[in-house]
């Protein structure tokens, strides 16, 4: 935005300095920052009222939640890429298709998921993530990061947009990653369930989560993100890894050694000799590009 100069009125007016407008673009990018850090400190208040709200299972439970639509959905349109990193083929989504996705969330936001029990439970908030995300994504698209597709003027991404009501309660994808699944479950595998549109997430999988094959689904997609370069890299003994392990350090244990041992937990046996000896973690690093397959 164009901030204009001040005007002098008479004759012979000073030439008005650059020094205000600068001063005021700057003082302009620190209200902008401190909303933002306000907004991150609330953000732990609504993470423990969602968690509160949706931390009800019924462990009998041998309810299902249909999710052959999203199947169908994957099946025709992602693609599962010879570099390791599956792509999603945004720009040849039909319309039909699209309204299929979007009776999809909205048939997971009339399920009662206080009736299902914690697997099914996983399964059912890891799904309606994915969903979501692609919904929120090709209702921008095209566009080359998921960053740019920004609700409010100090949003970083459309995380805390509120994209689904579930029981009455409007949700964003940040209720549903850091309200619901990692508070519900302090599970890291969580970070391997949920993909954010982007390269350098943990893969989009082929087929939805169930609660019949989670803990088995789970530790799939952890070794095959793991074991990939954009996750992990070895090089004459420095350790690089992705931004995740760094940004959610709390949730590997809350060290370099923690991450370090939850890495040697899903390497294969080549990885696993790349780390014996790593002490700590020397960079961490993200790709942000749009998981597009075009």
């Amino acid at each position: 935005m164009k901030i204009a100069e001040p005007v002098f009125c008479g004759a012979g007016a000073p030439k008005v300095p650059q020094r205000p407008v600068a001063i005021k673009r700057s003082v302009m990018a620190v209200m902008i920052s401190i909303a933002g850090i306000f907004a991150l400190l609330l953000s732990p208040v609504r993470a423990q009222e969602v968690s509160e709200l949706f931390a009800a299972h019924n462990p009998n439970s041998t309810l299902t939640v249909d999710h052959d639509p999203f199947a169908a959905l994957l099946e025709k349109y992602l693609v599962v890429s010879e570099d390791g990193v599956n792509r999603f083929k945004y720009g040849g989504v039909t319309t039909e298709d699209r309204t299929a996705l979007k009776n999809y969330i909205g048939a997971l936001a009339n399920v009662q998921v206080a009736d299902l029990n914690r697997s099914e439970q996983f399964a059912y908030w890891a799904n309606l993530y994915n969903a979501a995300t692609l919904e929120v994504v090709l209702d921008a698209y095209p566009v080359k990061s998921i960053r740019q597709i920004k609700p409010t003027l100090i949003s970083i991404g459309p995380w805390k947009k509120e994209v689904v009501t579930v029981g009455g309660k409007a949700l964003s994808l940040d209720d549903i990653e850091h309200g619901i699944l990692r508070k519900v479950w302090s599970d890291p595998r969580v970070h391997y369930s949920v993909n954010c549109a982007s390269i350098g997430c943990p893969n989009l999988r082929s087929l939805p989560f169930t609660g019949a094959t989670l803990d088995a689904d789970l530790d799939a997609a952890a070794r095959d993100f793991v074991n990939h370069p954009r996750a992990v890299t070895v090089k004459d003994g420095k350790l690089t890894v992705s931004s995740i392990y760094k940004w959610f350090q709390v949730d590997f244990g809350g060290s370099d050694a923690g991450v370090i041992a939850h890495l040697k937990k899903y390497a294969d046996s080549a990885l696993a000799i790349q780390l014996d000896g790593v002490k700590k973690i020397s960079k961490d690093s993200y790709d942000w590009a749009l998981n597009d397959a075009q």
